[in-house]
């Protein structure tokens, strides 16, 4: 079976690119361009060299000594949370900067939910001196405070959306207004595996250097390139597509994809797509949402803002649909239990999207010789607020 996408945008049934008339002329101007200029010489030199010598690439792949004897397996922590802005999200905007200058755009727009794609927006716009516009749901930024003062102070705009849930599903509608306004001198940065093709070839393309680097490293720790289990949260997908891209075809790799449960999958107030949602068309692709019996999104909830999605980008709805990833979900409260377990069996505080992911340990049943990575997407500063409220007594 095919995992990567194919000449008409699509991972099996799912994927295109269901656009605005208006927006035609840059998402095609984008599909003619995004593979020769990604893959030529120039741009891959300029691209390795600020992935390492700005993001500070390659991020370690730490093994957990405590977590692995706690798990019976030998556990990798792949440090994304050790980048540039605290989170892999910066591998793709570097690379999206310099599509963007390549296609010669001077404006920048971007959606964020937990700020950390923001942050790294506004780092890149500010690297490069390109107008940097951030949409943000209000709702997300109160919860993401200290993101939303970084953005400022790297000279970004950020615009809160105020409709709907007022999360990151409210902000990506914004920015796709915006560009349909500003179609000439505007590229769009989205952060995840979503979106109209190729958005989420494109940013699965630009995260694969985290599959990439694990290869390398544990072949170096271990003897070998592959894991038995490769594990990373799921909203959109992007830190899972990255972690999980080397590997997708090779079978005797266990892809494993957590995503928020939030209150309970049956509670009413879930981010559990691949549970919850049936096929349907959002932000320009066809995938797996969260809706209604009339097609109307239904409203997610997740206590991580970059999880709060009611979708999955369409690479992961195939993973999911053709049986190769599995796919685990993760509550509120095991998730923060999560996080306060590795804080204080290894010394890492971590994001609460990354928390869900090492909830899964708890749900597999490993051999004692299992190699097991898990994707830490980002630093957990900006949940301090949340991991304050919730601290165990």
């Amino acid at each position: 079976m095919k995992f990567n996408v194919d000449e008409h945008g699509y991972y099996g049934n799912f994927g295109g690119a269901f656009i605005p008339e208006m927006l035609y002329p840059n998402v095609k101007e984008l599909q003619d361009n995004y593979l020769e200029i990604i893959y030529d010489d120039n741009f891959q030199s300029e691209y390795r060299y600020l992935l390492n010598d700005y993001a500070g690439r390659p991020t370690p792949l730490f093994y957990a000594e405590r977590l692995s004897k706690k798990y019976n397996a030998r556990i990798f922590l792949k440090r994304e949370d050790l980048c540039h802005t605290g989170a892999h999200k910066i591998n793709n905007t570097i690379g999206q900067i310099l599509v963007a200058q390549r296609l010669g755009k001077t404006r920048i727009i971007a959606e964020t939910g937990a700020g950390q794609h923001g942050v790294a927006t506004a780092t890149v716009c500010a690297l490069k001196g390109l107008e940097c516009i951030v949409y943000m749901g209000e709702k997300d930024i109160e919860r993401q405070a200290p993101n939303v003062a970084r953005m400022k102070m790297l000279g970004a705009t950020v615009i809160p959306a105020t409709s709907g849930s007022k999360t990151l599903k409210d902000a990506t509608n914004e920015a796709i207004r915006d560009w349909i306004n500003n179609p000439l001198d505007t590229h769009y940065i989205i952060g995840s595996v979503v979106g109209p093709h190729p958005y989420p070839d494109l940013v699965a393309r630009l995260q694969s250097i985290i599959s990439e680097e694990i290869k390398i490293q544990l072949l170096e720790k271990t003897g070998l390139e592959d894991p038995n289990y490769v594990i990373a949260c799921v909203g959109g997908g992007s830190n899972a597509a990255g972690a999980f891209y080397h590997f997708l075809d090779k079978a005797q790799v266990k892809l494993i994809a957590v995503e928020a449960a939030g209150c309970g999958i049956n509670s009413g107030m879930s981010a559990a797509t691949t549970q919850l949602g049936k096929p349907g068309i959002l932000h320009g692709s066809k995938s797996l949402l969260m809706q209604n019996e009339d097609g109307q999104v239904t409203e997610p909830h997740s206590i991580s803002a970059g999880l709060d999605y009611p979708g999955i980008g369409p690479l992961h709805a195939h993973l999911h649909e053709s049986g190769r990833a599995i796919f685990m979900s993760a509550t509120d409260n095991k998730a923060l239990q999560a996080a306060f377990e590795l804080s204080k069996l290894e010394g890492i505080i971590h994001a609460l999207e990354s928390a869900h992911a090492l909830h899964a340990l708890k749900m597999i049943n490993f051999n004692k010789n299992d190699v097991v990575v898990v994707c830490l997407s980002g630093r957990g500063d900006k949940d301090l607020d949340t991991y304050m409220k919730h601290l165990p007594l």
